[in-house]
């Protein structure tokens, strides 16, 4: 990505590292981070209550999944330095381009780690542990498509858990309403990553890669469509579980006007997809940033009705 701060703004010895944390492509920190807001907020309507750790509990999100985004896409480049100095889009990448060695970026990975965990430790007990079980998806995740045709559920299982830790720390335990939520998160995965994923079928299958873009081939439409049915009927099934015991009439329907939007807006991106048009592809993939944010802000809605 051309004229973006890292290469613009920051310090040159620190250009590589950053690029190894993707903070150049800000998209992935936002696909991490809105899963987390979604349960924050739900918690929030579960309780019936709002404070000012709320506001901390959100912006330690913020800054511990730039963080731990960061750490994943290190580690993911560790671990895929030779596949990615096979591929056009991927061989300019700090590792396999010889800008950063492999201490350098695991020494890289760990003090992100380190700075996520300081903040995580502001938490309850129980988030806690749910942050620490967190790395377990995180480190199978780029092994994934090594061994499966499905490694976007494997992302989507890291990506959205931040709906459960956010809603653990806001609770203080974790309820059924928070895994259907994360359930609705792995399903809206799969669908912005196997758009994602296309731009790559080449290569992929030139080196042995698995994906869902490669496994659905020009079947890909009609996959999408189930994910956007599961992504908004998940999702509305949390709503309804959470808001339903004690919230009123009118929060329940302005919360469930969320997935419904969200729905819309997966819908126009199917309307615009050609597995053929990496461009089109990219600017799809990230135009989930809004798509994510879209129930949040009926969410918030529901909180204020």
């Amino acid at each position: 990505m051309s004229g973006n701060w890292v290469d613009t703004r920051a310090p040159a010895f620190a250009r590589p590292y950053l690029r190894l944390s993707r903070a150049d492509r800000p998209i992935g920190t936002w696909l991490l981070l809105i899963p987390c807001w979604w349960g924050l907020v739900l918690s929030m309507l579960w309780t019936q209550s709002a404070s000012w750790s709320d506001a901390w509990i959100a912006a330690a999100c913020a800054a511990g999944a730039w963080l731990m985004r960061g750490a994943g896409c290190t580690w993911n480049d560790i671990t895929d330095r030779e596949f990615d100095a096979r591929v056009e889009r991927t061989r300019s990448r700090p590792i396999p381009s010889g800008q950063v060695s492999v201490k350098q970026a695991v020494a890289w990975m760990i003090l992100q780690a380190l700075l996520a965990f300081a903040i995580l430790l502001t938490f309850n007990r129980m988030a806690i542990s749910l942050g620490v079980l967190s790395l377990l998806p995180v480190a199978i995740y780029p092994f994934a498509k090594r061994f499966t045709w499905w490694p976007q559920v494997f992302l989507g299982l890291a990506f959205n858990w931040g709906a459960l830790l956010a809603w653990t720390a806001h609770a203080g335990a974790l309820h059924w309403p928070a895994v259907i939520l994360y359930a609705s998160g792995i399903a809206w995965t799969l669908f912005y990553d196997t758009i994602y994923a296309h731009q790559d079928t080449e290569d992929d299958a030139l080196i042995g890669v698995k994906s869902t873009a490669r496994l659905f081939g020009t079947d890909t439409a009609k996959w999408l469509k189930y994910f956007l049915v599961a992504t908004v009927s998940l999702m509305a099934w949390a709503i309804i579980e959470t808001v339903k015991p004690s919230g009123s009439f009118l929060a329940l329907v302005v919360a469930l006007a969320g997935p419904w939007a969200m729905g819309w807006h997966m819908a126009w991106q199917l309307r615009g997809l050609d597995i053929n048009d990496n461009a089109k592809l990219l600017q799809l993939f990230r135009a989930n940033r809004d798509t994510g944010l879209i129930p949040l802000i009926f969410l918030v809605a529901a909180l204020l009705a």
